[in-house]
């Protein structure tokens, strides 16, 4: 169960990355070195590990922002115009 929560959690990352790279003034309301805790609403399993895991890797004295997430779109492909060739 550990490696879902694990894989769930690195696309999640990945996303946020992406969400605050396209957003700057979200990413301004994030205090400077802050521990960023995900949490997904609906999925205590996956909000739990989370938690257990930012307290793992929290430094001492830094500030915990906790992102609510309310899901994900579905995937679609980023890909332009591709072509095939047949030989």
């Amino acid at each position: 169960m550990i490696d879902i929560l694990e894989k769930k959690h690195s696309i999640l990352v990945a996303e946020f990355d992406r969400y605050v790279v396209e957003h700057p003034d979200f990413a301004e309301k994030i205090p400077q070195n802050a521990q960023i805790v995900l949490q997904v609403e609906g999925d205590e399993e996956y909000n739990k590990w989370s938690r257990q895991l930012a307290e793992r890797q929290r430094e001492t004295g830094q500030s915990i922002v906790y992102v609510k997430i309310k899901g994900l779109k579905p995937v679609k492909s980023r890909l332009i115009e591709p072509e095939v060739a047949l030989t």
